[in-house]
């Protein structure tokens, strides 16, 4: 299916380029959440009117995205799981552990925004995580996990 991007998709494009895209990732991701519209000729034109209105409010999101960022960049995160006494946590700490607790001092993170490129913590110590507030805009955050023995 061709479709026109209304955002930058990572791996895929920029504002206003036309691609191909596998049906189900068009029907389910893209049009679904706004970041493309079919390719039809009627579609088309009507991107290129509403063009620089739709580069304007990327431009204000990168901005934002880039405000939060420099807020971000180089804090560390403290959360605390159970252990045992040779530091491996009972369980793991997921990107959904990180993202709330940067929720709770006052940063708003999504789940899928946060990168484990390694999967789960599942020791203790420090650790670089990466978190991608927009597709240009990947701050590095350290996660100091805590064990706390039972």
């Amino acid at each position: 299916m061709q479709v026109i991007l209304l955002e930058k998709v990572v791996n895929l494009g920029n504002l206003g380029d036309i691609v191909k895209v596998k049906d189900g990732f068009a029907r389910n991701f893209l049009i679904p959440t706004k970041k493309a519209r079919r390719a039809t000729k009627d579609a088309i034109a009507e991107f290129e009117v509403r063009r620089a209105e739709l580069e304007k409010a990327a431009a204000e999101k990168l901005a934002a995205a880039q405000a939060e960022g420099e807020k971000l960049s180089g804090l560390t995160v403290q959360i605390s799981q159970k252990a045992g006494v040779d530091g491996r946590l009972f369980g793991s700490v997921t990107n959904f552990d990180i993202a709330e607790a940067l929720g709770t001092q006052g940063f708003k993170v999504e789940k899928m925004q946060v990168r484990l490129p390694n999967g789960p913590l599942k020791t203790v110590g420090d650790f670089p995580v990466q978190v991608a507030l927009h597709t240009d805009v990947v701050i590095d955050v350290n996660v100091s996990v805590l064990g706390e023995h039972a």
